[in-house]
This record gives C-alpha cells, sequence and structure tokens, in this order.
C-alpha cells in the first residue's frame, strides 16, 4: 500500500475507534438499563421468541429457520446501511454494538417466518401476504416506534422507501430460500 493510502486507512480506522466509543458512552447515558425503551426493545426481542417458539411448525424448522436467517441477514444489512447514510438512526439500543438487534434479529424474522409458514400450511400466495406485513411495517410498525422515539427519520427518508427496502427483503429471502429448497429436491431426486 502506498503511503497516502494508510495514512487515510489509519484515519478511518481512529474515526470508527473514537465513533464506538461515543456510542458506547451514549449508550451508557442514555439507552441503558435505566431507559424504559431499553426494555421495551428487550420486551419485543422476548416476546417474539417466544412467539416463534409456541408458533412454529417443527416439522418445518429448519426451512422457516433457513428463510428466517435470511430475512435476518438482509434486513440487518438494509438497516445497517441506511444507518451509515444517516437515513435514519436508533437513539435507543439493547446492545450498542449491534444496532437494531431486538428488531433486525427477532421482530422482523420472526414476523416473516410467521407469515411464511402460513402461507405453506394454507397454501396461499407468499408474495401476496408477506407484502401485506411490509406494509404494516412500513406504515404502521415503523411509524409507531417513530412516535415513541425509538427510531428517527432522516433527511426526508419517507416510510414508502422503507416500503421498498422491505419489499426487496422480502422477494430476496424468498428467492433464496427456493434455490436451496430446489437443490434440496434435485439431489433427492438423484439419490
Amino acid at each position: 500500500m502506498e503511503a497516502e493510502q494508510i495514512k487515510q486507512l489509519e484515519h478511518i480506522k481512529e474515526s470508527q475507534e473514537r465513533l464506538t466509543d461515543l456510542s458506547i458512552d451514549y449508550w451508557q447515558q442514555y439507552s441503558s438499563f435505566n431507559s424504559w425503551q431499553f426494555w421495551f426493545l428487550v420486551g419485543i426481542l422476548i416476546l417474539s421468541l417466544i412467539t416463534l417458539y409456541l408458533f412454529m411448525d417443527r416439522r418445518k424448522a429448519l426451512l422457516l429457520g433457513f428463510f428466517g436467517f435470511n430475512v435476518h441477514v438482509w434486513f440487518t444489512n438494509f438497516d445497517l446501511s441506511a444507518q451509515a447514510f444517516v437515513l435514519w438512526h436508533l437513539p435507543y439500543e439493547m446492545i450498542p454494538f449491534l444496532k437494531g438487534f431486538s428488531l433486525d434479529a427477532a421482530f422482523v424474522p420472526v414476523a416473516f417466518m410467521l407469515v411464511y409458514q402460513w402461507t405453506l400450511n394454507h397454501k396461499k400466495n407468499y408474495y401476496l401476504y408477506a407484502t401485506g406485513l411490509c406494509l404494516f411495517l412500513s406504515f404502521l410498525w415503523m411509524p409507531f416506534l417513530s412516535t415513541i422515539g425509538v427510531t428517527q427519520m432522516d433527511k426526508g427518508i419517507s416510510y414508502f422507501y422503507l416500503f421498498l427496502g422491505d419489499i426487496c427483503v422480502m422477494v430476496i429471502s424468498k428467492w433464496i430460500t427456493n434455490i436451496f429448497v430446489h437443490f434440496q429436491k434435485e439431489s433427492r431426486s438423484l439419490a
């Protein structure tokens, strides 16, 4: 690497370290165990996992888990990208270095998993019902979270853009799951 590149890389690393320190300090002052928002997020995490435990069709656990993990990964990447461009931010966190943990790792994946399971079990159109979930998340859930101050929208981002992002997550997660289901069926037919 050239000297200028090394210098710039060091500057980026130092800035990231400062930002991490600032985030942890902020979390300790405003978002830790002493805030009701922290406990609200803990409640969302626990209720999401309990709901999944109670209502998941265990015969389809691997398929649902794979699909839910896809939703989690894509939704987290979408969320982190939007936060990196300061389109929205989360003033309250359960864990300061895991941005959006209770929402991205539990609530949203569990909601999508249960919709996916329901469409499989009732032979309904996944895309139709998952679009309904995206409408709920974008135009009801996120405005609610914004109203209570758990999320904040910036730079004129609208809930419609959130809806488009949710639709992308919904479609990509389903398509990737379909590809792996296809591979599994194909390997069984070859055996």
